[in-house]
């Protein structure tokens, strides 16, 4: 898109939001009207000079406006402009009044004697020397603001850093940036270490200064957390480290990780002979985890004198009866502090999930059901017939805005009222926040974590349920009888053929639930998903195209959900008269579009459509529709099955359109119907455990579209990325030295 430059006099400030800077204002410039202009320029004012680049874009209700990229503000000159800014409510305790007879009394010097010499402004009448010494504060810090966001702007940073960079270090945030540039790398900032290094080396700093080399070795710890990986081994952080810096010497490095090991940064342990270097909340976290979990799994209860009764009762409340394996995990269930219920699908797993609440019931005991994603909860609240939360909403998640981290309300001094809590879709939960819903247990709480091993790994970091089974130490019950009426089924006969390293027959057949169509075309392929979801499945299957859920093993290339997605919202939700939409990125977001959250956002605020309740968060992977795109007040509403949530344009950058999703994205979903896509892509994504989870995704319908080699490279394709994890060890070891 061509590139403009603009400069003018800001006219007004329309929106602005005070967390990231997102703004619209009117600026004057040669013209008979005042320009919108709209970006991310925080603390601006009216009577400021202001210089952008950017583009030209039109909106569909507001016509004209120019979307800035980069913008530098100059200080308000002359006394119109002086008076504009201090009257716009900028600097706290000036007003329109007190703003007259500034102005009056300095003239265009007003903003120098507010900053330098505050206390002069004891000569207007009613301005004690208390007042004026604070309204020459608040103007400072705003000058220092203004400061770093142009000392970002100068060094191609985004200022979005700004407010959190001043949220940490208030009025000397340019100051520590300026020392140490390579805090950028850190936390809820966390610039891309080659920017960084890029400002670092303007200012001045050494290849082998101490604060680059600890910068690089956080930054490939923090990396490598995406990789599933709760430590490195030291000998390859330092190695990969020394590469990504460049610098000759490793044993630089190494004196690195020392001085980072000394204030506790980082943490070096001996785990399953490797010398392990982890950043010190992974260490902690999995040191909860472990210690926790194992002195749970050596408490045996005393169950209760009537548990065979109590079981037969369930079983006929529950008119079955159970198989050997499930009655074994509802009497482990009272034998057990801790267990682990796993199973494939059609082994019974939520009879036997039903029989373990429905004995919790019995005890007298109050459970919490929760799982990882919000989809997850309601399904397993639906089965079991109680309400299920997420697990950052059982813990009630919150954003603490002074040090931009996540906080929970519940931990280990303000534990959970819970005497039970049963966690399904463990195989998604990682170390962070298992350790995180640990320490929110009270010492005497029962847990029952339920999952499928055989499913993808969690997003974050560490090899949680894997880890657990393999160490033995947890009571476990392994599912493994498929039920006749669930074998019946080609979904879930699929589904164990691929597990067990079958390729799945392949055909069509109407009396079956599996489809398949040979597309080797990617056009084709994508013409035909459309044609599925948008006719053939609503019209002879009588599912609704809402209720059918796109899957691909990849985002990118032919077959992706970035094109799948735009050739289904044309399809099935195309622009109409009266139908609000917005552009933003590369997407059009439109009324009635299906959009899913893809960061976890800890205090953005819902409500309930009636207004009664209201909470904060939405998470990653949630998934909800569009109801109403307001151009007027620039806002675009979700419901996320019954929490109704507004956005900014400023957090739009939160949501994509999930006609199509990627297999890893609909972990913990359910779908009525499930269409597959089956294209050549890369090899890692094309996995037996990528295969797998889709599968198990579909309720009643499954179609694959695509290759039959593909399914079978699929399926052969057992090929998993090593996790590095201690867990299991350190498990293994409690349970030695506990004999």
């Amino acid at each position: 898109m061509e590139q403009h430059e603009i400069e003018g006099t800001v006219d007004s400030v329309v929106y602005q939001n005070p967390e990231n800077g997102y703004t619209v204002l009117r600026l004057d410039v040669e013209r008979e009207e005042p320009i919108t202009v709209v970006g991310c320029i925080p603390g601006v004012a009216p009577g400021e000079s202001l210089w952008a680049q950017g583009s030209w874009t039109r909106h569909a209700t507001y016509g004209e406006q120019f979307k800035a990229e980069v913008a530098r503000r100059g200080m308000p000159v002359g006394e119109k402009a002086v008076f504009d800014y201090l009257a716009s409510g900028a600097v706290k305790g000036i007003g329109i009044s007190t703003a007259r007879r500034m102005v009056d009394e300095f003239g265009e010097e007003a903003l120098s004697v507010l900053e330098n010499e505050p206390e002069r402004l004891t000569v207007i009448k009613g301005l004690t020397q208390k007042r004026a010494q604070a309204m020459g504060e608040a103007f400072r810090l705003q000058m220092g603001m203004r400061r770093l966001l142009d000392f970002l702007t100068a060094h191609d940073l985004p200022p979005q850093l700004g407010m959190p960079l001043y949220r940490r270090f208030g009025d000397r945030a340019l100051e520590a940036v300026r020392a140490n540039p390579y805090l950028l790398v850190e936390g809820e900032l966390s610039v891309p270490f080659d920017q960084v290094d890029q400002l670092a080396m303007e200012l001045g700093f050494a290849e082998d200064h101490p604060w680059r080399l600890e910068a690089g070795v956080v930054f490939v710890l923090r990396h490598n957390l995406d990789n599933g990986h709760t430590f490195l081994p030291a000998g390859k952080l330092v190695a990969t480290t020394t590469a990504l810096l460049g610098v000759s010497d490793p044993e630089e490095v190494a004196g690195a990780m020392d001085s980072l090991r000394e204030r506790r940064t980082v943490v070096l342990d001996r785990v399953a002979g490797e010398e392990a270097c982890y950043l010190a909340e992974l260490y902690d976290a999995e040191k909860v985890v472990a210690e926790r979990i194992g002195a749970m799994s050596v408490n045996e209860l005393y169950p209760p004198e009537d548990l065979e009764e109590i079981v037969s009762r369930i079983q006929r409340d529950q008119g079955i009866t159970y198989a050997p394996q499930q009655r074994r995990a509802v009497e482990l269930a009272a034998q057990h502090q801790v267990m682990l219920l796993t199973g494939g699908p059609g082994t019974g797993k939520t009879t036997s999930l039903q029989g373990v609440l429905s004995l919790f019931e019995a005890l007298g005991l109050e459970t919490a059901l929760a799982a990882p994603t919000g989809r997850a909860a309601k399904r397993l609240g639906e089965l079991c017939g109680a309400e299920g939360a997420t697990i950052h909403r059982l813990l009630e998640t919150r954003f603490d805005p002074q040090t931009g981290q996540l906080v929970f309300a519940h931990n280990e001094n303000d534990p959970l009222k819970a005497d039970a809590v049963i966690v399904d879709e463990t195989s998604m939960v990682d170390i962070i926040l298992m350790s995180a819903l640990l320490s929110a247990l009270r010492e005497d709480c029962r847990l029952v974590l339920v999952g499928d091993p055989d499913q993808l790994p969690s997003v974050g970091a560490g090899n949680l349920l894997s880890d657990l089974i393999r160490s033995g130490a947890v009571p476990t019950v392994r599912l493994t009888e498929v039920f006749r009426q669930a074998a019946e089924s080609a979904i879930i006969r699929s589904a164990h053929q691929v597990n067990e390293g079958i390729t799945p027959t392949l055909k069509n057949d109407s009396r079956q639930d599996v489809f398949f169509l040979r597309r080797s075309d990617p056009i084709a392929a994508e013409e035909t998903i459309v044609e599925l979801v948008g006719k053939r499945l609503p019209e002879n299957m009588g599912i609704p195209s809402h209720q059918i859920q796109v899957l691909s093993p990849t985002r990118k290339f032919d077959g992706g959900t970035g094109s799948l997605n735009r050739a289904i919202q044309a399809a099935v939700n195309p622009p109409a008269e009266g139908k609000g939409e917005r552009k933003f990125g590369p997407y059009i977001f439109r009324e009635g579009d299906r959009v899913m959250q893809v960061k976890n956002n800890y205090d953005i605020l819902w409500k309930t459509p009636d207004g009664l309740e209201a909470g904060m968060g939405v998470f990653n992977g949630d998934i909800g529709h569009i109801t109403a795109v307001d151009n007027r007040r620039e806002l675009i509403t979700v419901d996320f099955e019954g929490h109704i949530v507004e956005y900014s344009p400023d957090m739009l950058g939160e949501l994509e359109p999930a006609y199509a999703v990627t297999v890893h994205k609909a972990q913990g979903s359910e779908y009525r119907a499930v269409v597959l896509t089956a294209l050549d892509t890369a090899p890692r994504l094309l996995t037996r455990g990528v295969l797998y989870t889709a599968i198990t995704r579909a309720r009643e319908l499954l179609v694959i579209v695509g290759e039959e080699n593909v399914i079978a490279r699929m399926t052969a394709n057992n090929r998993q990325s090593k996790r590095y994890s201690g867990l299991r060890a350190r498990l293994a070891e409690r349970e030695e030295e506990t004999g």
